[in-house]
């Protein structure tokens, strides 16, 4: 347990990484899947999930336009959306974080032309060797592959992962739709569901039965588009701390509330949100989420499965959680259940990332109640875990805490 929050600390403390360029094709044909992506959120329907051949054409559309400028003597541009919380909004009528029009021009000099030529050959291998072929690649593996480009090839694994990013922007496609598998796990799943998965070899339907694992739980796939449901839960309860699920699961508390349990082991990665989303848009179910209480669990963890992230703006519609509310733990809960001596002092870490979401932060900013907790929870000087319930019994988050909240319904936005 130690280890973990020095884990956590650690997190909470670490700095904001370079944020690499995405490029964005100009090409007629990707702005008009956009737009058409844009009106079917708009009407509420699910994001489209396009097929290997489209992203595949996507891919030849973009190295046709660069192409195009160098037969004209024209230098290549391109151009790519600024990915940062000042150019983003939170729509609330799609649920998330939408990008705005502030952009940056990319265009072929001296000093980027071996960037250029690592994006192009990044592109051919994704088509000829993910998309054509059906197969599929972890960033590690893109890195080593490249050591076979020459001149081009990357020498620090960074330059992959940010080149990543770029492509999957400029094409508007996730990577995990373009065979790129993320390195971390999806998350835990255990309850009422039965996951209906095909065999990646056979093509043979295998089903879960994620009430039927014993001690354990189900693991969610790096990938999750394939996955069907079969589901007699009344809600899906998303679990910040591994320890917490492991006795959520233990005492079997999925039968008590009838809802499928899911642990997130700190920021949802994004097979973990892509799995809730699908799970709860498939089933009509309610998503509620319990995280520690402290501003990285509101404005990291349950932010990004909420809305997602400025950085992933423009892919947040498949990897946000509209419909999710935020249970607990909240700072009137440290009241209410007397928890007061079972708290830790808020670092300055934590001030800080509190004070900047409310000044800067679209999400708490357009929703009062989550500006009156983190206000709270600054004059209170405090953070607590979830595990602080402990201090009325081992049990008493399962038989106390949770009936309680379900039944009051009183949930952050």
């Amino acid at each position: 347990m130690a280890r973990a929050r020095t884990k956590k600390s650690a997190a909470r403390k670490k700095t904001g990484k370079k944020k690499a360029a995405t490029v964005k094709t100009t090409s007629k044909k990707t702005k008009a899947a956009a737009k058409k992506r844009s009106s079917s959120d708009r009407r509420g329907q699910m994001p489209t999930v396009i097929s290997r051949a489209d992203a595949s054409a996507r891919i030849v559309s973009a190295g046709k336009d660069v192409h195009e400028d160098i037969l004209k003597s024209r230098k290549p541009k391109m151009e790519f959306p600024v990915r940062s919380l000042s150019n983003v909004k939170y729509d609330a009528k799609r649920g998330h974080f939408e990008i705005l029009g502030k952009t940056s021009l990319r265009t072929l000099t001296y000093n980027t032309v071996k960037t250029f030529a690592q994006s192009m050959r990044l592109m051919a291998t994704t088509k000829r060797e993910l998309l054509d072929k059906n197969d599929i690649a972890g960033k590690r593996e893109i890195y080593y592959n490249s050591k076979s480009w020459g001149p081009c090839r990357f020498e620090q694994q960074p330059e992959s992962d940010a080149l990543l990013d770029d492509m999957e922007a400029m094409l508007a496609v996730n990577r995990e739709q373009l065979g790129y598998i993320p390195e971390e796990r999806g998350g835990d799943v255990a309850g009422p569901l039965v996951v209906i998965d095909r065999n990646p070899t056979s093509g043979l339907q295998v089903r879960i039965d994620c009430a039927r694992l014993g001690s354990g739980a189900w693991s969610i796939p790096s990938r999750v588009e394939q996955l069907e449901f079969e589901c007699k839960a009344k809600f899906i309860l998303v679990v910040e701390t591994a320890s917490l699920f492991q006795r959520l699961v233990h005492h079997l508390y999925y039968e008590k509330a009838n809802c499928v349990l899911v642990s997130m082991s700190g920021v949802p990665t994004r097979a973990c949100r892509r799995f809730i989303r699908r799970l709860a848009d498939d089933k009509k179910l309610p998503v509620l989420a319990f995280t520690d209480g402290d501003p990285y669990g509101y404005c990291n963890i349950y932010r990004t499965l909420k809305v997602g992230s400025g950085q992933a703006a423009h892919i947040n519609r498949f990897f946000c959680v509209p419909q999710a509310h935020f249970l607990g733990v909240t700072p009137q809960d440290i009241v209410d259940y007397k928890l007061e001596d079972a708290t830790h002092p808020l670092e300055d870490v934590d001030i800080k990332r509190a004070r900047d979401a409310l000044k800067n932060d679209p999400f708490i900013r357009h929703h009062k109640p989550w500006q009156d907790a983190l206000t709270q929870m600054l004059k209170m000087g405090v953070r607590i875990e979830q595990q602080a319930f402990a201090k009325h019994g081992l049990n008493y988050v399962l038989e106390k805490y949770l009936p309680e909240k379900l039944k009051k319904q009183k949930y952050l936005p």
